[in-house]
């Protein structure tokens, strides 16, 4: 017989047709399929000395397989992990920022570490920093009636009524800033299942000439992609990190020259940033550079004058705008400040006006966690939790709010003395605010009319503000002072 981890007792045996080798660290059998008169799946079958005691070695590009050693070769040709050609549309650190490095400690102590006084002084900046600036939100929680269905299926779960809610106030949000429209293009970052861009699909009915852009870094399931069965509807994904993203790179954009409208849902931090910036510096800026035609003058090449006149009249009606612009406006459900960092944060020229620097925005996105890490659980309960959170991460989960339960960031782990947890929380929202003020008023230097506001109930979601702009020259929301 051959050689295969030791099988405690009590696991049963492996299901038919699948490799016999028992996996000590997922303490069960493996999934693979063996081939015809085999136990063993390639990946194990030199564990076992089968196949004439070839060596299996780890594979160079990621060690996380293996590969036959005489064999090595020919993987690297087609291994998943080897380096791909770039597209056009990436240019990398486009999207960074500039780094400065002299203005980063090398090291700075986790939040548990600072002393009392220390805290106090933090706290007291942060305080200074945030006079004036309005801490409750104006509540915009909105729906659609193209969600109505979905919402009312009896078969729905919480979590999938709770992300349908998200998307029905996101997509009400869209149509009341008049975005909702044809003739544009939707890039949805991190759109991960691309539920959102489906949804506004759905909205937007047989609208003519709608493209939209789904911008994921990580590979994942794309169960909605083929659900998409309009005709006048373009998706395009694209696998990249919007750090390296040069929207005006694309065929699509830099051929069609349509208004953009970005939208997200839940944008963990860094990404919001990197967004942001993609958005209004690298490719509104290219695009003013380079003069763009007004879209009458554009529609003018296929359309008679009546044609032209016609959607002049109507355009309020259909939301499509008086005036061509490359970012016809921004709709982002914010998302995990703790995850921010200073070097691709668009709002540093606001810190620092405020007398404030690296360091500081370091504790304050980590105290920003604060705000909903919620009433402390026992161990047990939080292992449960943490390892459930684990599994939807793995499961290609859209959720990233911490539900009440975030119990890895250090800054949790200890309550300062002087603080309870409802004061706790309040510094978390606050800190939370003061990184999106920033986000407001790079905005605000780009040219851009932004709000913020209450988008759903802490109920569904305890990250439930909605970042929201259009260019000046539109008709805005009211700003967030």
């Amino acid at each position: 017989m051959a050689a295969s981890a030791p099988m405690p007792h009590g696991t049963g045996f492996p299901a038919e047709g699948r490799c016999g080798y028992y996996v000590e660290k997922k303490k069960r059998f493996c999934r693979m399929v063996v081939a015809a008169g085999k136990r063993f799946c390639g990946e194990h079958a030199g564990a076992a000395e089968e196949e004439n005691a070839r060596k299996r070695i780890l594979c160079p590009l990621d060690p996380k397989h293996t590969v036959y050693e005489d064999q090595l070769a020919k993987h690297l040709k087609k291994c998943n992990s080897r380096e791909k050609p770039k597209p056009d549309f990436f240019i990398q650190d486009i999207n960074a920022g500039l780094k400065d490095e002299t203005e980063i400690p090398e090291k700075l102590v986790p939040i548990s570490f600072l002393s009392e006084e220390q805290m106090e002084n933090l706290i007291k900046k942060l305080r200074k920093a945030s006079e004036g600036l309005n801490s409750t939100l104006k509540d915009q929680i909105m729906s659609h009636p193209a969600l109505h269905d979905a919402l009312n299926d009896p078969k729905n779960g919480d979590s999938a009524t709770k992300h349908l809610k998200q998307q029905a106030s996101i997509l009400g949000n869209i149509e009341k800033l008049k975005l909702l429209g044809p003739r544009r293009c939707f890039v949805e970052f991190g759109a991960g299942k691309g539920k959102l861009s489906h949804w506004v699909d759905i909205a937007l009915k047989d609208a003519e000439k709608v493209h939209f852009i789904l911008v994921e870094k990580v590979t994942t399931r794309f169960k909605v992609d083929g659900k998409h069965r309009k005709k006048n509807s373009v998706f395009e994904r694209l696998q990249i990190d919007i750090q390296h993203l040069c929207l005006n790179k694309i065929p699509l954009l830099s051929k069609e020259k349509l208004p953009v409208v970005g939208i997200g849902k839940h944008l963990c931090g860094v990404a919001t940033d990197l967004a942001l910036r993609c958005l209004v510096e690298t490719y509104a800026a290219s695009c003013e550079e380079r003069n763009e035609e007004p879209l009458a003058k554009r529609v003018k090449n296929d359309k008679t004058e009546k044609e032209i006149n016609t959607l002049a009249k109507e355009g309020n009606e259909k939301n499509i705008p008086e005036k061509w612009t490359p970012v016809a406006g921004i709709v982002i459900a914010l998302c995990c400040h703790h995850r921010c960092d200073w070097r691709h944060y668009v709002g540093k020229e606001y810190f620092r006006a405020l007398g404030l620097g690296a360091v500081e925005f370091h504790y304050f996105q980590r105290m920003s966690s604060w705000a909903t890490c919620g009433m402390q659980k026992t161990s047990l309960e939080a292992s449960n939790i943490s390892t459930k959170r684990k599994d939807k991460q793995n499961d290609g989960s859209e959720e990233h709010d911490d539900g009440g339960y975030r119990i890895t960031d250090d800054s949790t782990q200890s309550l300062p003395g002087f603080l309870n947890v409802e004061e706790k929380k309040k510094i978390g929202h606050l800190c939370k605010l003061l990184i999106d003020q920033g986000r407001i008023n790079y905005l605000q230097q780009k040219g851009f009319n932004p709000a913020l506001q209450y988008y759903t109930d802490p109920l569904v979601s305890l990250e439930n503000v909605l970042l929201t702009a259009l260019p000046n020259h539109s008709s805005s929301p009211e700003t967030t002072a």
